[in-house]
């Protein structure tokens, strides 16, 4: 059985002379005016809200019908179309037939999360971040082994720190690169250590294999890192990992600042704020809360 889909365009009204045109040129407000939507697409889409709300399980023809409006027969009709995309599954016979999501949506997502940069998602809420600690943030990713600095937002006042965008930083003494070792392997993490080296750039920068490794236990064990002066003398950094749609570390998010400006009694709560911030951007990017990433790791 197939269906068009725009049977419900006959009560749209036509666009007068030049409208189409500038339709195609507006900015995009047009697409959102009532006149240029079809309904039974609508409806359609709104089958698929059904069926995400009714899990494994599945939903019966007869609720989603009811659910969006349907006559039963355009609901089996919409739903034959969503199937041949790939959309839409079915299982089971007769009375006990239902329907679940397709693998087509994942596809579809994943190329949705894809389309749009980490920086992106991040940039807001660096902003978020920044209001409410008063310290600078950063976000970073593992790039051929060091942390890359793609996104940043200066603290308030006339305090600057050198963190320049596409900036390598050693892994080992910054906070971002830590916490992206802990999210690795354990047998990875120690191998990309060897390769770019270990060395000191202050007297508290940790410069020994066994050291680091047990760094990184208490990293994982308590989900941010902290650089304490490790790459800067007098200069303090906490960092929190971003996850993504496959539990793994794709980023990380830090905040800076002077080191009398962040006592360690303080460095507890900053990192609870800096981790919620953190939680936001693993949920655009469709991966899991940092409570949950981590516990795969132990």
């Amino acid at each position: 059985m197939s269906i068009a889909l725009d049977h419900d365009c006959a009560g749209l009204s036509a666009p007068k002379q030049g409208e189409a045109s500038s339709l195609l040129e507006g900015e995009g407000t047009e697409m959102r005016d009532e006149r240029y939507r079809v309904q039974s697409l609508g409806r359609a889409l709104d089958l698929l809200d059904r069926i995400a709300e009714s899990g494994s399980e599945g939903a019966r023809l007869t609720d989603l019908a009811r659910g969006v409006g349907f006559s039963k027969a355009a609901a089996y009709a919409a739903l034959a179309t969503l199937i041949a995309r790939g959309l839409v599954v079915d299982f089971g016979e007769g009375m006990t037939r239902r329907y679940r999501l397709g693998l087509s949506l994942l596809r579809l997502g994943d190329l949705a999360v894809s389309n749009i940069g980490l920086a992106d998602i991040a940039m807001p809420i660096l902003r978020d971040l920044t209001q409410e600690l008063g310290m600078t943030s950063r976000v970073a990713v593992m790039d051929e082994g060091f942390a890359v600095v793609i996104g940043r937002v200066d603290a308030p006042g006339a305090i600057r720190f050198d963190a320049a965008l596409g900036r390598r930083e050693e892994p080992h003494c910054s906070g971002v690169g830590k916490v992206l070792l802990a999210a690795m392997p354990r047998a990875d993490a120690l191998e990309l250590l060897e390769r770019v080296g270990h060395e000191g750039h202050t007297m508290k920068t940790l410069t020994s294999i066994d050291a680091l490794s047990a760094d990184l236990d208490r990293i994982a064990g308590r989900h941010y890192a902290i650089d304490d002066e490790e790459d800067h003398e007098g200069i303090v950094c906490v960092a929190a990992a971003i996850f993504g749609r496959d539990a793994k570390a794709v980023g990380a998010v830090s905040v800076t600042t002077l080191k009398q400006l962040l006592p360690a009694k303080a460095m507890t709560a900053a990192a609870g704020v800096l981790i919620r911030h953190s939680n936001r951007i693993s949920l655009a990017l469709g991966g899991p809360l940092a409570d949950q990433a981590w516990r795969t790791r132990r």
